[in-house]
C-alpha cells in the first residue's frame, strides 16, 4: 500500500523531464486542451505543451532524437526552473547571481551561459520565459522561434 503511495506521488510530481533530457521521461500533471505532440519545421520539433501545479503552460521543446533542448512558459506563477533546467541549474545560478551582483533585477532578466540561456519576465501574476540549450537547437531553429 506504502509503495502504491509513494509511486503515485511520483508520477504527480514529475511534471517535466529536464534540458537534454528525454521526453520519454515526462509525465504532466495536467494537459492543456489539444497537448498532443505537435511537430514543427517539417517534423524536425516537437512540442509538447503542459500545465503545471501552479496554472502556467509550459511549452517542451525536443528534436526528433527525443532530446528537451527548450522550455518556454506563460502563466501566474513561475515554473520550477530548477526542476526544468536539470544539470544547468548550477550554470544558470551562477550567471544570475553575476547578474544581480551587478544591480540588475531578475524579475525581468536574460542569464546567458555558454551552455543554457533563461529569459524571464513580466509582472506578479503574469510570468513568461524561455529557456534553452544553445549547443542543442536544431539547425534551423533559431531562439526566436521559441514561444
Amino acid at each position: 500500500m506504502l509503495s502504491a503511495v509513494l509511486s503515485l506521488l511520483a508520477l504527480i510530481t514529475t511534471v517535466h523531464a529536464e534540458l537534454g533530457g528525454t521526453t520519454a521521461a515526462a509525465t504532466a500533471t495536467s494537459a492543456a486542451p489539444g497537448t498532443g505532440p505537435l511537430s514543427l519545421l517539417n517534423g524536425a520539433v516537437r512540442v509538447r505543451t503542459s500545465v503545471d501545479a501552479g496554472g502556467t503552460t509550459i511549452n517542451e521543446y525536443a528534436s526528433t532524437s527525443g532530446q528537451i533542448f527548450a522550455y518556454t512558459w506563460q502563466g501566474p506563477t513561475m515554473p520550477d526552473l530548477q526542476s526544468l533546467l536539470g544539470a544547468d541549474d548550477a550554470s544558470y545560478r551562477a550567471g544570475a547571481a553575476v547578474h544581480l551582483a551587478t544591480g540588475r533585477d531578475l524579475h525581468a532578466s536574460r542569464v546567458a551561459q555558454p551552455d543554457v540561456v533563461v529569459e524571464s519576465g513580466g509582472p506578479i501574476r503574469s510570468y513568461v520565459g524561455r529557456a534553452w540549450l544553445p549547443g542543442a537547437l536544431p539547425v534551423g531553429v533559431p531562439p526566436d522561434d521559441l514561444h
